[in-house]
């Protein structure tokens, strides 16, 4: 019998490890998590029902912002409540293939995630620098286009990285992580693993850098668009239209270069831990937060709808 047939025999559940294995650290960390998941799953069907209801956000930005919600609340689904689950539970096992699907759908969400972030870089380069023609280019058409080849180059990536990482013949199922991660899969693996590392790290590349590299090139013109404005009203106006996307884009691909691109000697499994429960838990929770405090109109689309459901009252 072939090694990798013993693999599949043996390796029938994964036991997570978490984040702790204190029981007062675990239920204080299951409380706090659970605020988090809670103002993540209302703050971003809150932003999907705005965007939906509120006509004057019938607009290509706030198009790519519900898919952007869409995206985080799926993203903290595909993980949050196993998490919640196992901090309260003595057995923190996933089966086989539920490890194998909360991997391959958390990492095409979360790539998916870096591309729109691209395409939104695009639209406020189109909205600032090119504003008369900014709904002829935006059209409907190029705006679903786009956001369909954010989640099919979000998911291909993720079925490729999928299926090289689970045919590895493993050693042993105890992951160090909350979930089912590449690094820490990775780590299972009895053989040598310098070629997943290496494609790893090239996917990490493409799917962080390729976005990254589209929004410097946006901001760069949108930058020299703004110092061309001669009124300084009219330079804030322009800024304010991007404050919220640049925050979230700083936030996001920050944290995903400091855990994929850094030299993997200079981390440990706990700094990784770290990083990866901050752009999977408190990132999604955010975003809702930021495009919405930061942003007039849909502040003044929620406003409307809770004035109308107090008439109603």
């Amino acid at each position: 019998m072939g090694q990798e047939n013993k693999t599949q025999i043996w390796v029938r559940e994964f036991i997570l490890l978490g984040l702790s294995s204190e029981w007062g650290t675990q239920v204080s960390l299951f409380v706090l998590i659970l605020a988090m998941y809670v103002v993540t799953t209302v703050g971003n069907v809150l932003i999907l029902a705005l965007i939906r209801l509120d006509s004057r956000l019938h607009t290509p930005m706030y198009f790519f912002l519900s898919v952007l919600s869409f995206v985080d609340l799926c993203y903290s689904n595909s993980f949050a409540p196993q998490m919640l689950a196992h901090f309260l539970s003595a057995q923190k096992s996933i089966p086989f293939h539920s490890c194998v699907l909360q991997f391959y759908v958390s990492l095409a969400l979360g790539g998916s995630e870096f591309f729109l972030l691209g395409a939104m870089a695009y639209d406020r380069y189109v909205a600032v620098c090119h504003p008369l023609h900014y709904i002829v280019i935006m059209h409907g058409g190029l705006c679903l286009g786009l956001a369909a080849g954010c989640l099919v180059a979000g998911f291909m990536n993720s079925l490729m990285e999928t299926i090289i990482t689970f045919r590895l013949p493993l050693c042993h199922n105890v992951i160090n992580h909350f979930a089912c991660e590449t690094l820490a899969v990775l780590q299972l693996a009895c053989v040598d693993i310098s070629f997943n590392k290496v494609m790893a790290a090239t996917s990490g590349f493409l799917v962080i850098m390729l976005p990254c590299s589209l929004v410097l090139f946006s901001y760069g013109r949108i930058v020299a668009a703004i110092l061309r404005i001669r009124s300084t009203q009219g330079r804030r106006k322009a800024f304010g239209t991007c404050a919220s996307h640049l925050t979230v884009v700083c936030m996001c691909f920050g944290a995903a270069i400091f855990t994929y691109l850094r030299p993997q000697s200079a981390s440990s499994m706990e700094e990784e831990k770290m990083v990866a429960l901050f752009y999977s838990v408190v990132a999604p929770m955010l975003n809702p937060l930021i495009y919405s405090l930061r942003n007039k109109e849909v502040m003044a689309a929620l406003q409307k709808v809770l004035e109308k459901f107090r008439d109603k009252g």
